[in-house]
């Protein structure tokens, strides 16, 4: 999923910084490529590694304002945090909203799979879209720069090697058995 959102950025911000090169169908393409690993993912966590881990609770509204009030109690072993968490919600929910928008301004090229209809919406509703799509993006550029920020703290680089390795935040914390 990472890398299709890198070359989606870049064929989508490269030729706005000047770059010239024929990026829609790299776009396009990479798009379709997203929403296939998009729904390889949710397969996966519905599937096999269950949703709960990364939903918000009460504890971690609690571990989240503790922390902010400097009296933080470390994180829980095997736990994604508060921060973890929300940061995967905003990306999940800008990495939608960028996914549903480009599926319907897919409507407006043609592809080998149909030809380009851009009457199906007004002009109104395709300025909507466009909007969405837009701000959808930049969110997740800012996502994108946090997350490169934050993995290259010191303070991080145990879960940046966790993350390299595929492993989770147990692992990260020195623990090679993850807890069931």
């Amino acid at each position: 999923m990472a890398a299709t959102v890198i070359v989606l950025t870049g064929s989508a911000f490269l030729p706005i910084l000047g770059i010239r090169f024929d990026w829609v169908p790299i776009h396009w393409i990479s798009g379709i490529v997203l929403v296939v690993a998009i729904l390889f993912h949710l397969v996966r966590v519905f599937a096999v590694h269950g949703f709960r881990e990364m939903i918000p609770g009460p504890e971690d509204i609690r571990e989240a304002a503790g922390d902010l009030a400097g009296r933080a109690g470390g994180l829980k072993p095997a736990k994604y945090d508060a921060y973890q968490k929300s940061y995967h919600w905003a990306s999940a929910i800008a990495v939608l909203a960028v996914t549903i928008t480009g599926v319907i301004m897919l409507l407006k090229i043609d592809t080998p799979f149909w030809r380009r209809d851009p009457s199906i919406m007004s002009d109104q509703d395709w300025g909507v879209v466009y909007v969405i799509h837009g701000l959808s993006s930049l969110a997740i550029l800012f996502l994108v720069i946090l997350h490169v920020y934050f993995s290259i703290l010191p303070e991080h680089r145990a879960m940046l090697r966790a993350m390299i390795a595929g492993r989770g935040p147990l692992f990260a914390r020195g623990n090679t058995h993850e807890q069931d």
